[in-house]
């Protein structure tokens, strides 16, 4: 017998009085004892509307569970229980690990009290034994120093850190299942290659089972044993791990471990779910050449550029934090420049300061001659049009207040481009059909898009300008692996029709691949490697290189 058994599972959300929406259309699936399962999925395919049921975490008022529905975990029916009865059970014998672990932990708590406090409910232990512990827990997920980080608030922790937290918070009890719901998402690609070894080690030490839900198929072939892939409610696949990612046999599960970038091939166009539906195949595509040469024209020149933070140090102490240290680079027009690193290597920083979001401390930014650094605010203005951002989080990015319509038609207004009112709105038509959306998107807010729907409106925004540089920062990290390679599609697309040149922000070293010409390589603030992309793949030359390109799932 399984530990958990989920049969015919359908579960439906409110969306007014008269109307509902089906998430979950009657799914089952197993998870054996001291065995890890990967829950696989895009965005929407139900796999964490699964987890939360299984969890008991749906919301009663807007969620409804079909009574024929059963979720049995070690022989008990979940669905049976009453509302205490789950908790306990739910606290202490099965545990979740979340997505965003700053949105999980409380601000207001340290980090030693938020674990403490699952101990002493669930346990019974006392203050004394629950901070002994949760000491010995913190070493075991790896936190550095644990004697002072025990005391430190979520906000003081690095994101990989942050995440070891939950991870401790969720083994404190030593669960018989663990659910991590795309635990490595926002994370950087050592550290994720870290946490998954954390989580391999300890579902292995503690014969705990994991259900492991993500729409990574490169994470799925590193850690689990057998795999359901999900689409649209339902289940598409299931299977023993190597049998369902090497030779899988659904058109959507290909479509899925196709749709993402690798490191031996650059195809012209990346395919897409569509693609492969129906039991299509796509012809081949042809290679996409990338790389520097001594014909390029230079555009941006930056020499020397540097960014320092002052920090306050306890009540009266002030300290100065060295962002960015001396970083030089030369984009060329047309071109690509990969800018990789982990968290806190300043690579946003970089991209920041370039359009004057942050004051540069120090260096020169040269665009046609002119440094942009030492412009003044009315000079500078005409350069904004130039050089424009496209953030990682498109809905933070957009005004919710805004149609579609508005957005586009602001920065036109504000810049005088086009003739009159109809001109800019039939520009902004015009882009909109540009980026894959239709024309009658111009009188809907950005709540009614999907996250890559909404990235290809501020992409739109951007070329409402008509820059010659955009600034992508981390702009494809958070989108499913079929909208992705939708992005960069019509990314590539922009620059082989407008002569664009990017520099690409991201801590995913297989999409840099795919998008640059050159890369630039950063740790603590500093560039330690720049060179064209296939020469640096092939052979780097850093120590800290090497150890990101290892970290890369798949890679070795």
């Amino acid at each position: 017998m399984s530990l958990l058994d989920v049969r015919n599972l359908r579960v439906a959300f409110r969306l007014d009085r008269h109307s509902t929406t089906e998430a979950l259309k009657g799914i089952s699936f197993s998870v054996p004892h001291n065995a890890t399962v990967a829950l696989v999925g895009e965005s929407g395919s139900g796999k964490s509307v699964a987890s939360l049921a299984v969890m008991g975490l749906l919301d009663p008022a807007a969620a409804m569970v079909d009574p024929a529905s059963s979720i049995r975990f070690d022989g008990r029916e979940l669905l049976a229980l009453d509302g205490k009865q789950r908790r306990a059970l739910c606290g202490k014998d099965i545990a979740m690990i979340f997505q965003e672990p700053m949105s999980s932990l409380n601000p207001v708590f340290t980090v030693g009290a938020q674990i403490a406090e699952v101990l002493k409910l669930h346990m019974g232990m006392s203050r004394a034994h629950a901070r002994r512990r949760t000491l010995e827990l913190l070493e075991e997920v790896g936190i550095p120093d644990p004697a002072a980080r025990i005391d430190a608030y979520p906000n003081e922790l690095s994101g990989g850190q942050q995440q070891r937290v939950m991870i401790a918070m969720a083994i404190a009890c030593e669960p018989q299942l663990l659910i991590a719901d795309e635990p490595t998402t926002a994370l950087d690609v050592t550290i994720q290659q870290q946490i998954m070894e954390l989580l391999a080690r300890l579902q292995q030490r503690r014969a705990m089972s994991v259900l492991f839900i993500t729409h990574d198929l490169g994470l799925v072939a590193q850690i689990a044993d057998h795999v359901i892939v999900m689409r649209h409610g339902e289940v598409r696949e299931a299977g023993a791990a190597q049998q369902v990612l090497q030779q899988p046999a659904d058109a959507y599960t290909r479509a899925l471990l196709h749709c993402r970038p690798t490191l031996d091939a650059r195809p012209w166009r990346l395919p897409v779910i569509a693609d492969y539906l129906d039991g299509a195949t796509p012809p081949p595509q042809p290679e996409r050449r990338r790389g520097a040469s001594p014909d390029d024209q230079p555009l941006l020149e930056v020499r020397n550029l540097s960014k320092h933070f002052t920090l306050r140090d306890g009540w009266w102490r002030q300290r100065e934090f060295h962002a960015v240290k001396d970083v030089s680079f030369t984009l060329a027009r047309g071109k690509t420049l990969g800018v990789v690193g982990e968290s806190g290597s300043g690579k946003t920083t970089v991209g920041l300061t370039l359009l004057r979001l942050h004051q540069a401390s120090g260096g020169s930014v040269l665009f046609d001659g002119r440094d942009l650094l030492s412009l003044s605010a009315r000079e500078f203005q005409a350069y904004k049009r130039r050089v424009q951002i496209v953030f990682q989080n498109p809905y933070a990015s957009l005004n919710p207040r805004f149609t579609v319509g508005d957005i586009l038609l602001e920065p036109m207004r504000i810049h005088r481009i086009g003739a009159d009112e109809q001109a800019r709105r039939a520009m902004a038509q015009a882009l909109l059909e540009k980026v894959g959306l239709p024309a009658s998107a111009m009188s809907r807010y950005p709540h009614a898009f999907s996250g890559g729907q909404r990235q290809r409106i501020a992409i739109a925004r951007c070329l409402t300008l008509q820059p010659e540089i955009l600034v992508c920062d981390e702009s494809v990290s958070a989108l499913d692996v079929s909208v992705q390679a939708q992005v960069l599609n019509l990314l590539q697309d922009l620059q082989d029709e407008l002569g664009l040149s990017y520099i690409f922000i991201s801590h995913d070293l297989s999409v840099v691949k795919y998008m640059a010409d050159q890369v630039m390589v950063m740790k603590q603030g500093q560039v330690v490697e720049l060179a064209d992309a296939d020469t640096l793949y092939r052979n780097p030359q850093h120590p800290y290189t090497r150890a990101l390109l290892a970290a890369i799932p798949g890679s070795g």
